[in-house]
């Protein structure tokens, strides 16, 4: 779990958005594409990790996976919604 604090420094690496937690529906609908093989992420290769839990683009437009407690904050590792 990411604390409020930490939570605030964190931006989107692209943009400079802030970032929010992503909500449950939002997880179970990525993770279903995950496990059909339809996801990919911006640099086009499939997601290979469960997705747990992650963080959204201020924007709602982006989602970047949190694994084993921490931010993937690449930006070809990002998920275009």
């Amino acid at each position: 779990m990411i604390t409020p604090e930490f939570l605030d420094l964190l931006r989107c690496p692209a943009s400079k958005q802030r970032l929010v937690p992503a909500p449950p529906e939002l997880i179970a609908r990525l993770e279903a594409e995950r496990i059909a093989g339809n996801l990919r992420n911006r640099a086009g290769k499939a997601v290979a990790k469960p997705i747990e839990e992650g963080l959204l683009r201020e924007d709602g437009k982006r989602f970047y996976l949190i694994s084993t407690g921490f931010p993937i904050l690449i930006t070809e590792e990002g998920i275009d919604l």
